[in-house]
């Protein structure tokens, strides 16, 4: 009787370490499929950066050989001298817009919801419609000022902080000023 318990416990015991083993064994099935994916990402990766340094190669050597560099520039402080320039030239070209300083809007802390227009929407969605209704740049405060207004709920500890983040990450939005956003579209409409 007692060797029939202790057999039973004992098959009990290898049916339960050969299932483990089972689901160990398709966790590192997954978790080699996913290190392959990963791997083929960081591939990428790698090919994106060494594009993106190629072109950065080549316009350096673009701008330190271009037309324009004055004869007798010799020495490595005169080169980085008239780089510096030349950069700084190019980015007022493509932006030509020097932003001004402004007054930055309060950040009002008893800001109560009028409605629940913004409740379920992320802040890139809900800003692309604060914006189109402003009809031109808000600094983030203000933006958080009609979130809030909005019913959006932050989940974090500093809310205009992630209303930045999230908008420098997001293709749609583009910086005008410190703290300030406008839409990328709006530009586009009005190049045409």
């Amino acid at each position: 009787m007692a060797n029939e318990t202790l057999i039973a416990k004992l098959e009990q015991n290898l049916r339960q370490s050969r299932a483990t083993r089972t689901r160990l064994a398709a966790r590192l099935a997954e978790l080699e499929s996913e290190a392959e994916i990963v791997r083929g990402e960081l591939i990428e990766m790698d090919t994106l950066a060494g594009q993106t340094e190629a072109a950065i190669v080549r316009l350096l050597s673009n701008v330190m050989s271009g037309p324009s560099t004055p004869v007798g520039t010799t020495s490595v402080g005169e080169l980085e001298f008239e780089l510096q320039r030349r950069i700084a030239r190019a980015e007022l070209a493509q932006n030509p817009v020097v932003p001004q300083r402004q007054n930055v809007p309060p950040l009002r802390t008893n800001v109560e919801a009028i409605d629940d227009r913004f409740f379920d929407r992320t802040i890139p969605q809900a800003t692309t419609m604060i914006l189109r209704e402003a009809g031109g740049p808000l600094h983030v405060n203000e933006i958080y000022n009609r979130l809030m207004e909005g019913g959006f709920s932050f989940t974090g500890n500093n809310p205009t902080i992630s209303i930045a983040v999230s908008l420098n990450r997001n293709s749609r939005f583009r910086k005008v000023a410190p703290g300030t956003f406008d839409l990328v579209i709006r530009d586009a409409a009005k190049a045409s």
